[in-house]
């Protein structure tokens, strides 16, 4: 048995379902430079990994290609203007949340989302308030699989590492979350890409529902 008084979670593919408007700004980027857009189905397993994994599938560009700074910026640049028009929390997550809450436990956010993003889309979607710490990509001078940002968390949250559950949906948040010393839950229903092996991540567990974050957490309480 542990002792769990802190749940720290990724933000998108974890908390919210980001990728209809993560989609909605890369598609247009296409439309702009006379591309066809690309289906949700094709987005959704790249939505976790950020504005380098989306202009590769769009674009296949990537970090030092001539014109890999220019998409990124209007990438972001149309992303920013339009955080929250499908963002949504996944189904579950608003009722698992209040049940922490009347357990008494702490949650949080660890995600590598740049706070310019981060702080607003956290606040439409009313979750700035009852998060006991919002942890963005640049909070910290590492980003997952680092473990700094987690151990950040910790601090803010006034909680040991071992006191702790991350939930993430990408290797690099299990990675993080255990190397800081934490217990460590994989979310299968956000963006997992087709290769992806959650089970060699060496999580404590995999999780097919918010509902089934709250009963491991009641279960090794």
């Amino acid at each position: 048995m542990t002792d769990i008084h802190t749940v720290l979670f990724d933000l998108d593919g974890t908390l919210a379902d980001t990728a209809p408007d993560l989609g909605f700004a890369l598609n247009e980027v296409l439309r702009e430079h006379g591309r066809p857009p690309l289906p949700q189905e094709c987005i959704r397993p790249e939505a976790s990994h950020g504005a380098r994994a989306l202009l590769r599938l769009g674009f296949a560009v990537a970090p030092g290609d001539r014109d890999y700074d220019a998409l990124r910026r209007r990438f972001l640049d149309v992303y920013a203007a339009n955080l929250c028009r499908e963002t949504r929390l996944f189904p579950g997550i608003g009722a698992l949340l209040s049940a922490l809450a009347d357990r008494g436990l702490r949650w949080g956010i660890v995600t590598n989302k740049p706070a310019f993003l981060t702080r607003p889309l956290v606040q439409q979607l009313g979750l700035a308030e009852s998060a006991a710490c919002v942890v963005s990509g640049d909070t910290t001078a590492n980003s997952k699989p680092h473990p700094g940002p987690l151990l950040f968390a910790c601090s803010e949250c006034h909680a040991e590492p071992g006191d702790c559950v991350y939930v993430g949906d990408a290797a690099r948040d299990i990675e993080a979350g255990r190397t800081a010393g934490m217990h460590t839950l994989v979310a299968l229903f956000g963006y997992l890409r087709a290769t992806d092996d959650p089970p060699s991540w060496g999580a404590d567990a995999l999780v097919q529902s918010p509902d089934e974050i709250l009963d491991w957490i009641d279960a090794h309480r």
